[in-house]
């Protein structure tokens, strides 16, 4: 008799245990379960290509002879302030991170004086020697994809009229002496760009005022 209480105690003991175990083990699974994501996380969204396999259309370049009439000289000084912590525009100012901008507007590429420029950019300067207006815009529009292994990690300004406003803004520091060329119409909204046409091909012929 005496036996068969003590068997039942220490069943009921052993019992109770593994019951506990059991629901301490459920808690703990209810608290930290994670339950799946709705979308997987770091997701990278890739633009596919337009069916056909046809590419993207090129970007018509601007007719500066009439756009820089019509620029925001002050909207492109408000652009210029995301460059001031690579760049100085002021004449005779220091080169920083990148080259004193002062006159760049129609002067040599890769030319100023003290600045360590890339192998890129030396490189670029023999396809492209002058930062004429539309050098600059592409260049601006997508500085690593323009010239590979450019010190510029700046991503770009990818509207067109901030960079419109922004080369406006720089050719009054220090380039206004530098031409605007004459209208040309095949440039103007909706004109589709000449096959084989490169930036560049219409480059006025005054140099700027400073180099």
């Amino acid at each position: 008799m005496s036996s068969n209480l003590q068997f039942n105690k220490i069943f009921g003991a052993a019992l109770a245990t593994g019951l506990l175990l059991a629901a301490t083990g459920i808690g703990i699974n209810m608290v930290f379960e994670k339950p799946a994501p709705k979308k997987p996380g770091y997701a990278i969204e890739v633009t596919e290509a337009p069916a056909g396999g046809d590419a993207p259309a090129a970007e018509v370049l601007p007719d500066w002879g009439t756009v820089l009439a019509k620029a925001d000289v002050a909207a492109g000084q408000a652009t210029f302030a995301k460059c001031t912590s690579c760049h100085n525009n002021a004449q005779g100012g220091p080169n920083m991170t990148g080259p004193n901008l002062y006159g760049v507007v129609g002067r040599p590429t890769a030319s100023h004086a003290g600045f360590a420029y890339s192998d890129g950019m030396q490189a670029h300067a023999k396809e492209s020697p002058n930062w004429t207006y539309d050098a600059i815009y592409t260049f601006l529009g997508a500085p690593q994809k323009t010239v590979s292994g450019t010190k510029m990690t700046f991503v770009g300004v990818k509207k067109s009229e901030e960079r419109i406003n922004l080369i406006a803004y720089l050719r009054s520091q220090g380039s206004s002496a530098y031409a605007i060329p004459a209208s040309d119409p095949s440039r103007q909204a909706g004109a589709a760009p000449a096959a084989g046409a490169k930036p560049d091909a219409k480059a006025p012929a005054a140099t700027p005022a400073a180099k």
